[in-house]
């Protein structure tokens, strides 16, 4: 089942490269969607692809990558759509 969330992160997560750590999560699991970084300092992504997929990529995303340091997540399910034909930084 294809399922769309979104993820708000909180936290030290400009800078440290979270936002290319989610792009790779998404090549190694066949997502789509984006990620970009907020004015107010956190980081957004809609990733789009297999439930379990998108599991495994939430899971990530609440460690973060090294450098990071991640306070809080917010996830919000979105209605799947056509999938975007790949995964861009923004």
């Amino acid at each position: 089942m294809i399922v769309a969330r979104r993820f708000t992160v909180s936290g030290r997560v400009q800078g440290v490269g979270f936002r290319w750590f989610v792009q790779e999560l998404a090549a190694l699991e066949g997502a789509a969607g984006w990620v970009a970084n907020t004015p107010d300092g956190r980081v957004e992504a809609l990733v789009q692809g297999d439930v379990d997929a998108i599991v495994r990529i939430e899971r990530q995303i609440r460690r973060g990558p090294p450098a990071a340091r991640v306070d809080d997540v917010d996830v919000v399910d979105e209605p799947a759509s056509d999938r975007p034909p790949s995964f861009v930084v923004r």
